[in-house]
């Protein structure tokens, strides 16, 4: 998993100043955890995260934006709880969730959003 600046983002998920229409920037499906580090779901849902993306390194990018840090970002995509998950396949419009899911959706969410078995 790796953090991401404003400058990270749009290199690698979406460049937003240079388009107006949503261009994924990435070369795999990827997942943004939109989160802060003083909030308790957030620290629930962050070694699944990780877990997630072991098990399906190469195939899929986890992504994590501190909303405290990033406010520019967060403001973008109209964060206001956290976490919030970005859900981005190669082709077609993100997804964001709201909340903490199971993990068991969160497969689910992988193998039909994003395409990744």
């Amino acid at each position: 998993m790796e953090n991401l600046t404003l400058a990270s983002f749009k290199a690698k998920v979406f460049d937003f100043e240079g388009s107006k229409e949503w261009k994924f920037a990435g070369d795999k499906p990827c997942i943004v955890d939109f989160y802060a580090d003083w909030c308790g779901p957030c620290k629930m849902i962050s070694p699944v995260l990780a877990e997630l993306a072991e098990k399906y390194s190469g195939k899929l990018d986890v992504y994590k934006v501190n909303t405290d840090e990033q406010e520019q970002l967060a403001s973008l995509f109209g964060i206001q709880s956290i976490p919030t998950l970005l859900f981005v396949p190669l082709a077609g419009k993100p997804q964001l969730s709201a909340g903490v899911l199971p993990r068991e959706s969160l497969e689910r969410v992988i193998a039909e959003v994003l395409g990744v078995k």
